[in-house]
């Protein structure tokens, strides 16, 4: 290797960064940050509005001692019109020498994003979904759909996939695109009904999925609202179900679901995982995902790693 930061690019990344490898390694990662050890340095992402046009640049720093992994991703996302051809999120991930401050990578952030999310959203599922679990139900289709299709799919024995999207024509394409049989539903209420694990992926700003909808026991991986004042699900659902989340003061901050709900969170998912918190599979349970600087990192490292591996 040269001095030279490497650039490796979406292909490779999704190439090199499997579900199998990534799942362990963010469930450490979760665990570590939630220890209160101090050890992890991770601020919540420093939020920059782009009113002019509809957008947001989000920065997420994260130092992980342990690993001695130190990245910072930026990440753009745009509330676009439906019939837009550009997308409403892109990523960057620097990942740096800890002891010299060198740039060691540059990684496509989006395919980091896309994965590292499915793949927290597939921990959360298998700590919090109902004892039996058959049917899966997306509500978006966009990438973030396709991604949690694929790392949920690969890791439960789902007998039915629904999905639902304000457009029609893309949740027919994320059909298409999946290895298995998947129904496009006409409604989000259609979608929800029986199902057993929910998945919330949308631009949303108003709720799209209804309390009254969802089978009591069921699991709900909320994944878009990643802004104050932006909802996925409504207030009948945060108030009746358990609430776990990714980071508690991200949550304070960032999740409109639970600011404007006044829903109270039980546990983040990493002291579920060090045993400090139960995981009340038994009850109707929301993990509320916005994503962490840490997720990025630990991403980074094992597609680095990978690539210096083949080269």
């Amino acid at each position: 290797m040269s001095g030279l930061p490497v650039l490796i690019g979406g292909s490779e990344v999704d190439e090199l960064l499997r579900y199998q490898d990534l799942v362990p390694r963010l469930e450490a990662a979760l665990g570590q940050f939630s220890s209160r050890t101090g050890e992890v340095v991770q601020p919540v992402r420093t939020i920059l509005p782009l009113e002019k046009y509809s957008g947001y640049l989000g920065v997420m720093p994260a130092y992980i001692p342990q690993d001695d992994v130190l990245a910072t991703k930026m990440v753009s996302f745009y509330q676009r019109g439906e019939g837009s051809s550009m997308p409403n999120h892109q990523a960057t991930v620097l990942l740096l020498d800890p002891e010299r401050g060198a740039l060691q990578a540059v990684l496509d952030g989006k395919a980091i994003t896309d994965k590292r999310t499915a793949a927290v959203s597939a921990i959360a599922t298998k700590l919090l979904k109902p004892a039996r679990a058959d049917v899966l139900c997306l509500l978006g289709a966009g990438d973030q759909a396709l991604s949690h299709y694929e790392a949920l799919t690969q890791m439960f024995p789902f007998k039915e996939v629904r999905v639902w999207s304000r457009t029609r024509e893309r949740a027919q394409a994320l059909a298409g695109a999946a290895r298995g049989p998947v129904a496009v539903c006409g409604s989000a209420r259609e979608a929800v009904r029986g199902a057993d694990v929910i998945v919330t992926v949308t631009m949303a700003t108003q709720p799209v999925l209804r309390g009254e909808w969802v089978k009591p026991g069921a699991h709900v991986n909320a994944v878009g609202a990643c802004r104050p004042d932006w909802r996925e699900l409504d207030d009948a659902l945060m108030r009746s179900a358990v609430v776990y989340v990714d980071s508690r003061e991200g949550a304070a901050q960032e999740s409109g679901d639970i600011i404007l709900s006044g829903a109270e969170v039980f546990a983040e998912l990493g002291e579920v995982l060090n045993g400090a918190k139960p995981a009340l599979r038994e009850q109707t349970t929301v993990f509320k995902s916005l994503g962490m600087g840490v997720q990025d990192a630990v991403s980074a490292k094992l597609v680095f790693d990978g690539w210096k591996a083949r080269h």
